[in-house]
């Protein structure tokens, strides 16, 4: 029986939504600042209709849970919250910054990325991320915000190969970030992208890792921001 997973997310400036049925990928994505909630349920209708499929009918719910934009985060699951709950669908929080490593393996075949959104302030979130051969990714080190010099006074030189960048954060603080010791190359992946995700949340839910939907919350890295349930779900 092939698994059915609805993805969102709106945690960057791109707003996307994919299905995953089985092997198969429908999905849309479009470059969209401030344009999220407008966008994002036609886009699950559109997705839906397209697959033959109702809510209901999913095995689970996914989301970007951040990494990114506090607003874009928040809407993104508050939204997706809202499906959930009204499908009675578990949910599945998929990292940010694991989608764009498996978008720069979509789109260049690359197995080690270096992933960092623009967190604004000085700093940046940051993932190192290398391919496992199931097809699942592995973070080395954790994810985190940091300042770009203090990323490189921190790395540690590596003589494991080629490494391709993704996100934001490289056209950003190109200069600091060219001082990283490894071996780069710029890749094209500036944002997540929801049939990333649902990649992602495939393994995620064979795992075993879905939650109910009330339990679902974002990931800033920053601790110094707060975050609401839904109302009446606190």
């Amino acid at each position: 029986m092939s698994t059915k997973i609805l993805a969102v997310d709106t945690a960057t400036e791109n707003c996307s939504v994919a299905l995953l049925v089985g092997d198969e990928v429908i999905s849309r994505c479009e470059y969209a600042p401030r344009e999220h909630t407008t966008k994002i349920l036609p886009m699950v209708d559109t997705v839906l209709a397209e697959g033959g499929l109702k809510l209901n009918q999913l095995d689970a719910l996914a989301f970007g849970r951040g990494p990114g934009s506090f607003t874009g985060v928040r809407i993104g699951i508050g939204i997706a919250q809202g499906l959930a709950f009204g499908a009675d669908l578990p949910m599945l929080g998929v990292s940010t910054l694991a989608a764009m490593a498996q978008g720069t393996y979509r789109t260049h075949q690359a197995e080690q990325v270096l992933t960092a959104i623009d967190a604004r302030m000085g700093e940046v979130y940051w993932g190192q991320y290398q391919r496992k051969a199931n097809g699942d990714w592995q973070v080395i080190g954790g994810e985190q915000v940091i300042q770009p010099e203090s990323l490189v006074s921190q790395f540690e030189a590596t003589d494991s190969g080629l490494w391709l960048t993704a996100g934001t954060g490289w056209e950003s603080y190109a200069e600091p970030l060219a001082q990283l010791k490894v071996k780069m190359e710029k890749g094209t992946v500036l944002y997540p992208d929801s049939q990333d995700m649902v990649h992602l949340a495939k393994y995620a839910f064979a795992r075993g890792e879905a939650i109910e939907a009330e339990q679902a919350s974002p990931v800033y890295l920053r601790d110094t921001v707060t975050w609401k349930k839904l109302p009446g779900r606190e």
